[in-house]
């Protein structure tokens, strides 16, 4: 499997590498991890939806009516 780097996953998802840092350490990103003191991101992953906006509230309130 392909990763990527903090750096490049916040350039890609237009966001700050703290925020991808954040993401990674909360288990909000599928098959991310941990190599010493690095976080390795999957290539293929998708950036988790903001529940702070009101189109992310949206979503998340339809995932848990999903379930």
């Amino acid at each position: 499997m392909d990763y990527m780097t903090l750096k490049e996953t916040a350039e890609k998802w237009n966001v700050t590498p703290r925020q991808v840092n954040y993401l990674c350490s909360a288990g909000r990103i599928p098959g991310a991890v941990k190599m010493a003191s690095v976080w390795l991101v999957p290539k293929n992953a998708d950036k988790p939806v903001d529940g702070r906006t009101k189109q992310g509230k949206e979503l998340k309130n339809a995932e848990d009516t999903l379930r």
